[in-house]
């Protein structure tokens, strides 16, 4: 059995209307985000994964499973909406329990399975009171129990970051690794870009239905070759530095870091360039660290998409 999600010649049009078109991937496990403005199609793509909705056209399989056969589909895969949605009245702890008694589970073993979800959510203490009582964090906390709680190995998590504070987040984020070092794919939609650069192994970068970019960051900040690569310079003469690397071709610009202590420089050919630096190194220049600068969802989105739509 294929351990990858594989979307072949995907698409999907709301009659007319565009979701997403010719969307082709294969994602190995581990975390994997989908990155994009709003309308940019990263809903849809994660309603086609989670079986809820049917292509147009194209072919798709989750651990070698079908959304055709939903029976054992459902089984691997796990889904939390970033929509809240729940039965009126019903406890945190009915939540996930009433959905674990859906798949067949012996009592016991229901029983297990519920509270060990809403462990590692943290929310041992608040499952007995009504959802209605929750906060946005705590709802969202719940929502991501029920998803884990048959133990998928796809889970299929719409904005899971949205409304959590800053231990929440944190905890959550670390939930998230824990699930990807066990082999699980975890895959995140955001539009938050910096959270990316935190959690992902890998990226899907979307714009107006289409898969734009896609692999590990730094992968894809090296594919885009038309835009010059920013680099930080930690160093003890950055003024002198500057002065050097001006000297050369492969550095298209170079500045002084706000805090004095360092320089940006950016340069259409990474390569020579460190070769570069290496040598100047040898000649007066103590150089503490040096390091990419935009090797970030955000300034990688920027150079793909424009600036313009990541406000949006």
């Amino acid at each position: 059995m294929s351990a990858h999600i594989v979307l072949e010649n995907i698409s999907k049009f709301y009659g007319e209307v565009l979701g997403v078109n010719k969307v082709s991937l294969s994602i190995p496990p581990g975390i994997t985000s989908l990155v994009g403005p709003n309308g940019s199609g990263k809903t849809t793509l994660m309603n086609l994964m989670a079986g809820l909705l049917q292509p147009t056209r194209g072919r798709l399989s989750v651990c070698g499973l079908s959304p055709d056969d939903p029976e054992k589909y459902f089984r691997v895969v796990g889904y939390a909406t970033q929509y809240d949605g729940f039965p009126r009245g019903l406890t945190g702890w009915q939540f996930v329990h009433s959905y674990l008694r859906l798949f067949g589970f012996k009592p016991a073993d229901t029983e297990r399975l519920a509270w060990e979800a809403i462990d590692r959510v943290g929310l041992r203490d608040a499952a007995p009171r009504k959802i209605a009582g929750y906060s946005k964090g705590m709802r969202q906390r719940i929502k991501l129990a029920q998803a884990i709680a048959h133990r998928p190995r796809v889970l299929v998590l719409d904005e899971p970051l949205n409304g959590l504070d800053p231990l929440a987040r944190a905890e959550t984020i670390a939930l998230f690794k824990e699930l990807g070092r066990e082999g699980s794919h975890v895959l995140i939609s955001s539009h938050i870009l910096h959270e990316v650069d935190l959690i992902s192994d890998q990226v899907v970068m979307m714009s107006q239905g289409y898969v734009v970019a896609e692999g590990q960051i730094r992968g894809v900040r090296g594919e885009i070759s038309e835009q010059p690569m920013q680099v930080l310079i930690r160093c003890d003469k950055p003024e002198h530095l500057a002065s050097q690397l001006f000297q050369h071709s492969q550095v298209v610009e170079a500045k002084v870091h706000a805090d004095r202590a360092g320089l940006l420089v950016r340069t259409h050919h990474a390569e020579s360039f460190y070769k570069l630096l290496n040598h100047i190194a040898l000649n007066g220049v103590q150089i503490e660290s040096v390091a990419p600068a935009d090797d970030d969802a955000q300034s990688i989105y920027e150079y793909l998409i424009g600036a313009e739509e990541t406000t949006k």
